[in-house]
Formats: structure tokens, C-alpha cells, sequence
């Protein structure tokens, strides 16, 4: 199932994350990302993953986000090729560092794509397009999975929404949670059923569902009291992590 898990990959927090890429164009204090993440890592553990940290890259203010270098898929790992310059040299990095978890790992040559635009649910793979994944990217990706024994299909991003998976995330294998804007993208419409946040609560769309857990970002009142109802849900604060638009899937790979 998506979201049965064992293993979590995470880096630990950089003080450069302050410079870290912001649509809103904020720094987030390092010692409050700090905070949040060392409470992310104990959720981690006490959903029973087994912990694998990786060091600080100061170099890359964006590091602490491992989900956008790479993408996992059974005992695969994927290099993926994130579109800023500021993070092309993370996946030459990640590389050395969780080959050995690994028995196949695999390469995206040509074209961008970023972790956050793919969401995967069971064998299947959506890969949104948007402005850090292009369609030479997701279709070299597509290519890659295909091979593996994935099904894959590529759809457009709204353009006001900056990763695929910045608004929607997998609650089941056949519900995914998503703002009203993600509601209105037609594969989403006609494949899955849907659960629409309450106006307002969008920052609770990057849910993250793990084993018998639903780790839900703390805030959204309306939005805990209508999945509570399904799932054990496990708040936790990121305020100071989407100042750098970043969210819970954002800062880790599990598998």
C-alpha cells in the first residue's frame, strides 16, 4: 500500500536554510526550523520508522527538503534534478549518501523534475507539471518508472500552485485530499474520490499519511475535525517551515 512504511530518510536542519527558496520571500529563523524538525524526527519514530539522518549541507539552503533530489519505489532510488541552480548540486550529494539502502538506483539525465511534484499512490505515479518539473523531466521519469514495473501519468499543475503536491496529498489508496484548486484538475476529478479543505485551511494539504497514522500540519481546526472522524491524526507545527513553501512529505523519503 502507499503508505505503508519502515524506513524514513531525513537531514538534519541547516542554518543556511534562512536563504532557502520563498515564494513569499521570507527567512525563516533556524532555530524554530530547528525545533519543528527534531519534533517531525520523534513523530517519525513513534510512527515506527526506522531514523536514517543524514549530515547538514550549509552549502544548499534548500537541503533539509530530500524529497525533491530523489524518489523511492520499492527497493529503487531515483536521482531526480531539481530546476533551481541553487539546488542542482544536491542530487550528486544524496547519491553518495543512501545508495547502500538501496539495490537499484537510477538516474533522471535530462529535463527537471522535483519530488514535490510526484505523488504516488500504490504502482501509480502522478507526475504534476509546474515551474520546477518540465515535461522532458517528467517524461524522462516516466520513462524510468515505466521500466520498473510503475503505470505513470503526467498532468498540469495549476499555475498558481508551486509543487503538485504543495495542495493535494494520498489519504488512501483510491482518496486524495486536495484544496479547491487542486479539486478542479481533471485527472484528480476522474480518477480518485476527493476530499475537498475547508477555504482557508490549504495549509493542511500536504498531509502525510504513514502506516495507521495521518500526520496532519497543526493550525486547521476544520480540517482535523473532518479527518478525525477516518484517520489517527498527528498534528504538527511547520509554521516556520512553510515560510520556505515546505511542508510535512517535503523533509523526508520513506519507504
Amino acid at each position: 500500500m502507499t503508505y505503508k512504511f519502515k524506513n524514513v530518510i531525513i537531514r538534519k536542519p541547516n542554518k543556511s536554510i534562512q536563504n532557502g527558496l520563498s515564494s513569499q520571500n521570507l527567512h525563516p529563523q533556524y532555530e524554530i526550523i530547528a525545533e519543528e524538525h527534531s519534533n517531525y524526527i520523534k513523530v517519525m519514530e513513534e510512527v515506527g520508522l526506522k531514523i536514517n539522518l543524514l549530515e547538514t549541507l550549509e552549502e544548499y539552503p534548500d537541503s533539509i527538503f530530500v524529497e525533491d533530489p530523489a524518489l523511492t519505489y520499492k527497493s529503487n532510488v531515483i536521482i531526480l534534478n531539481p530546476r533551481d541552480p541553487s539546488r542542482n548540486g544536491e542530487g550528486d550529494i544524496i547519491k553518495e549518501e543512501i545508495q547502500h539502502f538501496f539495490d537499484n538506483m537510477l538516474f533522471v539525465e535530462d529535463g527537471f523534475v522535483e519530488g514535490g511534484d510526484i505523488l504516488n499512490i500504490n504502482n501509480h505515479f502522478i507526475i504534476g507539471l509546474s515551474d520546477r518539473t518540465n515535461k522532458l523531466g517528467a517524461e524522462n521519469l516516466s520513462n524510468i518508472l515505466h521500466k520498473l514495473g510503475a503505470t505513470v501519468d503526467i498532468c498540469k499543475t495549476p499555475d498558481d500552485v508551486l509543487h503538485f503536491k504543495s495542495e493535494c496529498s494520498a489519504l488512501d489508496d483510491d482518496i486524495i485530499l486536495v484544496s479547491s484548486k487542486m479539486a478542479q484538475v481533471d485527472y484528480l476529478k476522474s480518477n480518485y474520490q476527493l476530499i475537498e479543505l475547508p477555504i482557508g485551511e490549504e495549509g493542511a494539504a500536504n498531509a502525510l499519511r504513514i502506516n495507521d497514522k495521518l500526520l496532519l500540519p497543526d493550525g486547521f481546526i476544520k480540517t482535523e475535525e473532518m479527518l478525525s472522524k477516518k484517520y489517527n491524526i498527528i498534528k504538527i507545527k511547520v509554521d516556520e517551515i512553510a515560510k520556505v513553501d515546505a511542508g510535512l512529505s517535503c523533509m523526508s523519503l520513506r519507504w
